[in-house]
């Protein structure tokens, strides 16, 4: 059985999503890898774990939440995560390619843990994943749940 807790991305964009999961497969991310669409399929998906459904690994080890997303933004994503006893100490790094001021201020405002500016040169972009996944899917230290 494999133990290892999940990354979960939250990104509408499919050509992000494969280079995403391309850079952590390269980098030999064994970890499973859910793939969200926006912060409505998160809460779901969280709160489905969380209750009708609990996971023996637990809640992800990271989410990497994109800002521009339909339905529920990446901002009101991690006020809803923030929110939530059960998933406050998520790890959540902002991976995205908004350098709006407003939304950097507010991701930290709410306790990002860390935010990403997506580089646009592919071979950076596929760096910037390699390391966001080294750290927070080996690296990181969790907090017993």
């Amino acid at each position: 059985m494999n133990n290892l807790k999940s990354i979960l991305l939250a990104e509408d964009n499919p050509n992000d999503v494969e280079l995403t999961l391309e850079a952590l497969l390269e980098n030999k991310i064994a970890n499973p890898i859910v793939v969200l669409n926006d912060g409505v399929e998160v809460m779901e998906y969280l709160r489905r774990k969380a209750t009708d459904q609990p996971l023996s690994n637990g809640n992800p080890c990271v989410i990497l939440l994109d800002i521009k997303m339909p339905r529920m933004d990446g901002i009101e994503t991690l006020q809803a995560i923030r929110a939530d006893q059960a998933f406050r100490a998520i790890p959540v790094v902002v991976l995205t390619s908004s350098k709006e001021e407003k939304d950097i201020v507010n991701a930290y405002n709410l306790g990002v843990n860390a935010y990403v500016l997506k580089p646009v040169l592919f071979q950076k972009f596929i760096e910037a994943v390699k390391q966001i996944g080294s750290f927070w899917a080996v690296l990181n230290e969790l907090p017993p749940e």
